[in-house]
């Protein structure tokens, strides 16, 4: 049976009709097929000659209505900044109604009311769903480090005459039936460039390939009969394996060169995609949701309107923060958000004392406002600049130029950034859970005996910035001149500066040449041999105080991937090196 016959089948099934014109027309299909799908049905016993369903057909229709719902509400909406801080996307309020209340009406309406929502990012805040709706919770743990495939893989059991929903969709009119009478994925007529499917001649999604226009593809999906249980086994199959973790579930529907789903095709406005903050200010400018905090704190430090800011883009996310792009009247600025965890590991008290010290000095980012509260941090945009190259000897010349201006001023503050106590500190964090690694305890206690001998050979102690990585040092050129900045300075204290060089090597995943080519560049006249193997030491320190942070954040489901193995490796060679010199000393004393 075609995509067109089973259309014309669920619209008789569903509701009377008035003429064949009218029947064509909601099944978006032309009087000449419809007449055709008619003729089929008829001829399968599914249709009388009066276009009426036979038993046949009332039971073929009943097999494969809907009974239940999966709605997808697990992520932290990071395109939604600056409201996904603070309220989960499916509780973004349209109208006077949550998006996932107004699902959940919708499908009330058309007898589904066995629904699960797969929950995650601030799951404590959809409770009341279960009392109110009836829904049942499944927790999604992972929701941080993966993507939605992981989330329907935890409903799986539940995909059976099944609606698949994304939360962050708002629909005028009911997108949901009481009858089906087959599987589908909805997809809207209006191009959407970043699709990557498109409707044939017969009603199926096929991948676009050149210039082939391509159908946006809405998220909703109605599973049933032998699809629900092809993507049942995909899910199984794929949740497991690392590989998929960060995939859509839509990978589960990939057959060759087309999906496993014919396409539903709706409206070009049919369904309105809620990603950002300007989609939900432009369907519902009065939403609650508008008057964030960290709108007001934006709106107060410009002294503008909530209109007047614009265009706002997530910027890649950090390991500690995420940060949006905006514009307002004419200029760019940059919103810093903590993420989750961020106030166990930063003082941000601390941090506007550090930015107190260097904002004078002309070597720091344009920070506009900074809440030693919230964590917020306002910052003017460098517009056409670009992050140290680690491998380009002239953009290290011009790191270590700046590194050496900051160092020479001397400044202070009143807190020590303590690398030793931090190890201890992101270990208890692990809240007596061990170490991935077999050989922690015994790589802790050399790394630990360096102290000493480190702490001897410390001579110039400093105000130093701790994350002085390739990433963090902005460089761009005005006027002729080449300009070079030092950003996030969230971890800065007092501390010997030298540390700097062997954070610079570690985050740059430099090998002991590299390492030996940056110390070189940064002492110009040449560097004690003394000194090259005390940055060694910390090399080692500080290897395992961002293994141990690491570990801490896996634990609250982010990986960091090869950054963690090579942290880990860093103390364990760096401090061979290390106390092999160290005790080479003493022994010639």
């Amino acid at each position: 049976m075609n995509t067109t016959e089973l259309e014309i089948l669920n619209e008789i099934a569903g509701r009377p009709f008035r003429s064949q014109r009218e029947l064509a027309e909601r099944a978006g299909c032309s009087v000449g097929a419809a007449n055709q799908a008619l003729r089929g049905l008829q001829a399968e016993g599914l249709l009388t000659a009066e276009q009426a369903l036979t038993e046949r057909g009332r039971a073929f229709v009943a097999d494969r209505s809907p009974r239940r719902a999966v709605i997808l509400a697990a992520g932290f909406g990071m395109r939604m900044v600056p409201i996904s801080r603070e309220v989960p996307k499916a509780l973004l309020e349209v109208r006077g109604e949550t998006l996932i209340e107004r699902q959940l009406r919708q499908l009330r309406e058309v007898g589904v009311t066995e629904v699960s929502v797969v929950v995650g990012f601030m799951k404590e805040r959809f409770e009341y769903l279960m009392d109110t709706w009836g829904v049942r919770l499944i927790v999604n743990p992972d929701y941080a480090s993966g993507n939605n495939l992981l989330s329907l893989a935890l409903a799986a059991d539940s995909l059976d005459n099944c609606y698949v929903i994304p939360c962050d969709l708002w629909a005028a009119d009911n997108p949901f039936r009481s009858t089906e009478t087959g599987s589908w994925y909805m997809v809207a007529d209006r191009e959407d460039p970043e699709s990557t499917v498109r409707i044939n001649r017969r009603g199926e999604l096929v991948f676009a390939r050149g210039g082939e226009k391509r159908h946006a593809m809405i998220g909703i999906a109605y599973l049933t009969g032998a699809e629900s249980a092809r993507v049942r086994e995909r899910l199984r199959a794929l949740a497991p394996d690392p590989a998929w973790r960060e995939s859509f579930w839509e990978e589960t529907l990939r057959e060759g060169g087309r999906m496993l789903l014919p396409a539903r095709r709706v409206a070009a406005d049919a369904v309105a995609e809620i990603n950002t903050y300007e989609q939900l200010r432009e369907l519902d400018g009065d939403s609650n949701h508008l008057k964030s905090e960290t709108m007001d704190v934006l709106t107060r430090a410009l002294d503008c309107a909530p209109e007047e800011i614009t265009g706002i883009t997530v910027l890649k996310k950090g390991m500690t923060n995420r940060s949006f792009l905006f514009a307002c009247r004419g200029r760019r600025y940059i919103m810093r958000v903590p993420g989750e965890g961020t106030e166990k590991l930063i003082d941000r008290r601390r941090e506007a004392a550090v930015y107190q010290a260097v904002l004078d000095t002309g070597l720091c980012d344009p920070v506009l406002k900074i809440d030693p509260e919230s964590g917020y941090k306002l910052t003017a945009f460098v517009e056409n600049a670009r992050v140290c190259d680690a491998d380009s000897v002239p953009d290290l010349r011009r790191c270590m130029a700046l590194l050496r201006d900051f160092h020479a001023r001397k400044l202070q503050v009143e807190h020590t950034f303590d690398i030793f106590g931090q190890i201890d500190f992101y270990e208890g964090l692990w809240e007596g859970a061990p170490s991935v690694f077999r050989d922690y305890a015994e790589t802790k206690a050399r790394v630990l005996a360096l102290r000493p001998e480190l702490e001897s050979r410390c001579t110039r102690w400093a105000l130093t910035h701790i994350d002085a990585n390739p990433d963090n040092f902005l460089l761009w050129e005005e006027n002729g001149q080449e300009k070079t900045l030092l950003i996030d300075w969230e971890y800065a204290g007092m501390q010997d500066q030298d540390v700097d060089l062997a954070m610079f090597c570690i985050y740059a995943l430099y090998s002991r040449e590299q390492t030996d080519r940056l110390i070189d560049l940064y002492y110009e006249e040449g560097c004690p041999e003394d000194v090259r193997y005390k940055i060694y030491g910390y090399m080692a320190a500080c290897g395992l105080l961002w293994s141990n942070w690491c570990e801490f954040k896996r634990q609250r489901g982010v990986e960091f991937g090869e950054y963690a193995l090579r942290q880990y490796r860093y103390a364990k060679e760096y401090e061979r090196l290390a106390r092999a010199y160290f005790e080479s000393g003493r022994e010639q004393a």
